[in-house]
């Protein structure tokens, strides 16, 4: 992430996205923590998912959106801090998780 370091972003758990077959998903990095309800789209010519999010934002409630583009093993992206900051991302998929199927989990590089 160009925002946070990774200490900050490994602060609580290992940083991750992920992505499930329902439209749903989750997140964290530092003490930011989400669910997300995402929207298969297009961005720059490539399939993309769309996403807002609630959740908290260290011990206050948190909201934003986002989107995501996978390539191969990597994923990069945008996540959005309502009334917050903003920040790229890009993930590389975890070993043994399928990106078509039920969920597709990724962790910060």
């Amino acid at each position: 992430m160009e925002k946070w370091d990774q200490d900050y972003r490994d602060l609580v758990v290992p940083a991750f996205i992920e992505f499930s077959g329902n439209r749903q998903g989750e997140f964290q990095f530092g003490t930011v923590h989400g669910w997300l309800d995402w929207r298969a789209g297009e961005r720059d010519g490539s399939g993309a998912a769309e996403f807002s999010w609630e959740g908290e934002d260290d011990d206050d409630r948190g909201s934003g959106r986002g989107w995501a583009v996978v390539d191969g093993e990597l994923m990069r992206g945008k996540i959005f801090v309502h009334l917050g900051e903003d920040s790229t991302f890009s993930a590389r998929r975890e070993s043994g998780v399928r990106v078509h199927g039920d969920v597709t989990r990724v962790s910060q590089p």
